[in-house]
């Protein structure tokens, strides 16, 4: 016997019924876009590992940890898995020229790859929407894309989401904050862990998010970003504030967020929950303006966010916010194949006016008796059985059969319909609110 092949740990199939949550997400989140003025970019999956090793920075984690990098064999170029997906975004408006004209705002979805632990809530290959507004220097654009973020956990219904909002400031401030930052934990020394001590002198900001509880006086103590910020870098920061406490956005200063990219400067900005355990974060971003230069681009301002659509199905679910399964609206039940010729332009009529229907169809066995048909069609969820006999084709009829208690509409009891008018009937057995 052969041995059964499986999927890559960390990497996940996403099967029915619960690729209908993905589906349905998607679908809000899209919309929300579209009201932003938001438009889609679909970039590859497999990027010059440069553009990630400029971009995001050599000593993050993602770069030295925990991206998928290879030589392609054919032609030896190095290669790597996205692991994010705005250095790809901004590759590609780079590449393209696509700031000619003015400004762009575009949204992405699809799976990044990170070689982690697999746990709940962080995978593999896991799964991101994100937004991207190029091109836009003020303070506005920040505040309008945490408003957004905020806009879409309200139409999903979702609570125990919380915004915590930092200020990188610009290069410079950021350099005389790290300086600070290693000359007071080498005075410190022996208290940091082993990971702190890696980086003390590569990337001692990040040491600021470290989750080790001994080290937390430690880094509650450490000198703060926001006393090194000039005014100009203080003036963006305060106009964010004032325009996310404008539109009734509460939000919570944290000195500590200092995200795990190097691309970003002035906001930045996570969204955090309790529901979710260790994996709190379900949306984060911030302001890059220097990440075009760092890809060969003209210098041009940036900011965004992204959120990992795994960690939003599964608050979805934990807060209990998730849509029922989708049924069809009908199951057609066939008891004789030779009648196949007279059913399927009735079926194909019927889902052309908008009705979902699931036809019975031969298995190995056949088409099985009338019973075991029905039971099928119960099973479905589906609210009708539409019945094909042989006395109902011949008078050119279809008989309409409720299989859910407490239906509403022109048919609630067992009734003959006629063929030649399906569309007809199919747009009165619609459920109220399809479309």
């Amino acid at each position: 016997m052969t041995d059964k092949i499986t999927a890559v740990k960390g990497m996940n199939d996403i099967v029915a019924p619960d690729s209908a949550h993905w589906e349905w997400l998607e679908a809000r989140v899209r919309d929300l876009f579209a009201r932003y003025g938001y438009r889609n970019i679909r970039t590859p999956i497999v990027e010059p590992l440069a553009l990630f090793v400029r971009g995001l920075g050599e000593v993050t984690d993602i770069v030295e940890k925990e991206m998928y990098a290879f030589e392609d064999r054919l032609n030896g170029e190095q290669l790597a898995l996205r692991p994010e997906g705005t250095a790809g975004v901004v590759r590609a408006v780079v590449e393209h020229s696509l700031l000619y004209d003015g400004p762009k705002r575009y949204y992405y979805m699809g799976p990044m790859f990170r070689h982690e632990r697999p746990q709940r809530g962080r995978y593999r290959q896991f799964h991101q929407v994100g937004v991207e507004a190029l091109g836009l220097a003020g303070p506005e654009a920040d505040a309008e894309l945490i408003a957004m973020a905020a806009d879409l956990w309200r139409e999903l219904g979702l609570q125990d989401i919380a915004l915590e909002l930092n200020s990188l400031g610009q290069p410079v401030e950021r350099q005389a904050h790290r300086q600070a930052l290693i000359a007071y934990f080498e005075q410190h020394r022996d208290q940091l862990d082993e990971d702190a001590r890696r980086r003390l002198y590569t990337n001692p900001l990040r040491i600021l998010d470290t989750k080790n509880p001994a080290m937390q006086a430690l880094v509650e103590a450490a000198p703060k970003l926001l006393d090194h910020l000039g005014p100009a870098s203080l003036a963006h920061f305060e106009a964010v504030r004032r325009l996310l406490d404008a539109q009734g956005i509460a939000y919570r200063v944290n000195p500590r967020l200092v995200r795990g990219l190097d691309y970003y400067h002035h906001t930045v900005f996570e969204f955090v929950t309790t529901s979710l355990g260790a994996q709190g974060t379900v949306c984060a971003g911030g302001r890059y303006d220097g990440l075009m230069a760092e890809v060969g681009g003209k210098p041009a301002p940036g900011v965004g966010w992204a959120m990992g659509v795994e960690r939003i199905l599964e608050l979805l679910k934990a807060q209990q916010r998730l849509p029922a399964a989708p049924v069809p609206d009908a199951y057609a039940i066939v008891p004789d194949p030779q009648a196949w010729p007279q059913v399927m332009p009735v079926l194909r009529a019927l889902r052309a006016a908008g009705l979902q229907v699931l036809m019975h169809a031969a298995g190995p066995d056949g088409l099985g008796s009338m019973k075991s048909q029905f039971k099928k069609a119960d099973a479905s969820g589906a609210r009708y059985a539409l019945i094909f006999g042989e006395a109902e084709l011949a008078a050119g009829q279809v008989a309409v059969k409720p299989l859910r208690e407490g239906l509403s509409g022109p048919v609630t009891a067992q009734t003959l319909l006629p063929v030649a008018e399906a569309a007809e009937w199919a747009a009165r057995l619609r459920p109220a609110g399809a479309t």
